[in-house]
């Protein structure tokens, strides 16, 4: 069986004319080669250097087809969506021809005309992944539409969450990010999980106040002294807004890390040194950095924000951020600082065991035994 995937995934060359993609799609098609014969991988293909978060297909068995990239904030980047449209649905109709079924990533600039396209031209069987908050109030209006698309049209589309409301077609999906040697891994960085101070505490995405790292920033800086001694924390991505980040830190001389973009087996690696996960941010969909956190022992303390309050219970496996503010943030952290060591333990282990529904291996069971049983079976 043969597939085709359709994203905005970004690709770039290497520094020796390799393909490159972005870590945490390119190894779920590396995965997906133990259901798939053989994957087409359309995404978007830059021109500019190679970030560390990047890496090579392992199987001459995934082809990736490059398209332009486009979209953006400006008229004329928004404008190029268009543009590129022809071109864009002409690759698709031609790698279609050669493939059992499909899978379009949502949402995305180009997912205003793909979703039609492939809802009314293709018999194609397939599905859509959509990786973004399905339940958020305000979203851009291009992903507002493109909610309303795959709600109206029959195909299944795997959310982050379950929602009461949802068709049935919406079907709840927990993104993968773990293979069997990473829960090994993690299982044996338990033990000496949150048992001494200082707890170190990490960030992992990009660096700007969408993401929370203003509030984390402000929650710490209003510790007191020696509250502060009891918490190192590390930021691990990049952003527009670093260097004000580092201005700030510097100006408090708080105990806080900046690591950049780091290949995914050395941020597996700070997991297992640190003791919880930071992300207080303003919206997600199920971001696959909880899971690996839990995984490695990381206790998550994140914003109650689109299907999070699904997985992450206060007080009982993680702490939620309600309000999503710095005040509240601060009061978490002397939380944490009045918690029994027990406690904390029990929510170590408590996640751990939850991980295993950001397995690879669960991930293909489902797709395999949910999403394509008629086509496997026939």
């Amino acid at each position: 069986m043969k597939l085709l995937v359709i994203s905005h995934t970004e690709h770039y060359k290497d520094i020796s004319g390799n393909i490159v993609g972005l870590a945490s799609t390119v190894t779920e098609l590396n995965h997906l080669l133990d259901l798939f014969d053989e994957i087409y991988h359309i995404g978007v293909l830059y021109n500019t250097p190679a970030p560390g978060n990047t890496l090579p297909y392992q199987s001459d068995k995934v082809t990736f087809v490059p398209i332009k990239p486009s979209g953006g904030k400006q008229l004329k980047d928004k404008l190029s969506i268009v543009f590129q449209a022809p071109e864009n649905l002409l690759k698709v109709n031609k790698y279609l021809a050669k493939v059992d079924c499909f899978q379009f990533r949502a949402p995305t600039g180009m997912g205003v005309y793909m979703i039609p396209y492939l809802s009314f031209f293709t018999r194609k069987r397939g599905w859509f992944k959509y990786a973004g908050n399905w339940k958020q109030e305000s979203a851009p209006k291009g992903y507002a539409l493109q909610r309303w698309m795959l709600k109206k049209q029959s195909r299944y589309v795997t959310v982050n969450g379950k929602w009461a409301d949802a068709p049935s077609h919406c079907i709840p999906f927990e993104n993968p990010s773990l293979s069997i040697e990473n829960r090994c891994e993690g299982e044996k960085s338990l033990t000496k999980k949150a048992s001494k101070k200082p707890f170190n505490l990490c960030f992992v995405g990009r660096l700007e106040d969408a993401k929370g790292v203003d509030k984390i920033l402000q929650a710490f800086a209003e510790l007191s002294e020696e509250e502060r001694a009891t918490f190192k924390i590390h930021f691990i991505g990049n952003g527009a807004q670093e260097e004000t980040y580092r201005q700030a830190v510097k100006k408090e001389n708080l105990p806080v890390t900046f690591y950049g973009s780091l290949p995914q087996k050395e941020v597996f690696e700070q997991y297992k040194k640190c003791d919880f996960l930071l992300l207080p941010s303003k919206s997600e969909g199920f971001p696959k950095v909880i899971g690996e956190a839990m995984n490695f022992g990381c206790i998550p303390i994140t914003s109650n924000v689109s299907s999070i309050g699904q997985y992450v219970k206060d007080g009982e496996n993680g702490f939620l951020i309600a309000p999503n503010t710095a005040e509240e943030l601060k009061h978490i952290f002397k939380r944490i600082l009045k918690a029994e060591t027990a406690l904390l333990q029990q929510m170590i282990f408590a996640n751990y065991r939850l991980a295993a529904k950001f397995t690879y291996a669960n991930y293909i069971d489902r797709i395999k035994y949910e999403l394509l049983a008629d086509s496997i079976a026939g």
